[in-house]
């Protein structure tokens, strides 16, 4: 935790032997644990409080989501990347629009079908037909 090491931790308690005896050494050992514990357990309420108090957790959420629609995005792309692009204008967390605006091409009506019975009755032509004159 601090990087103490077991060496040091030994020296420290042979330190604390002699100087406080076999006597009263359990019972100083208890009371620094029941401070240690006191301590962890403040700090930790505040720790708690202080996230609750700044929305820790819902900003961890919102980057979260961010990350994962931005990797959905960037999948998008690489996946087909002539129909998906991001909007650089467009407000984060709304998809992705189509890159290329295809337009409807206007059909032009189509003419009147002509069925045998409504065709006239005409005989066909017997005279040669003759190109047109160039002026």
């Amino acid at each position: 935790m601090f990087g103490i090491s077991f060496s040091e931790l030994l020296l420290v308690g042979l330190v604390a032997l002699v100087v406080l005896g076999p006597e009263r050494l359990p019972g100083a050992a208890r009371t620094a644990g029941l401070w240690i514990g006191r301590l962890k357990r403040s700090f930790n309420s505040i720790k708690q409080e202080v996230e609750r108090e700044i929305g820790a957790d819902e900003i961890r959420r919102q980057l979260h989501n961010e990350h994962i629609l931005s990797m959905e995005q960037e999948a998008r792309r690489i996946l087909n990347p002539q129909s998906v692009t991001p909007d650089p204008a467009a407000p984060p967390g709304t998809p992705p629009a189509a890159s290329a605006v295809v337009e409807p091409v206007p059909v032009a009506p189509a003419a009147p079908a002509v069925t045998p019975e409504a065709a006239p009755a005409t005989a066909p032509s017997t005279e040669p037909t003759q190109p047109p004159r160039a002026p």
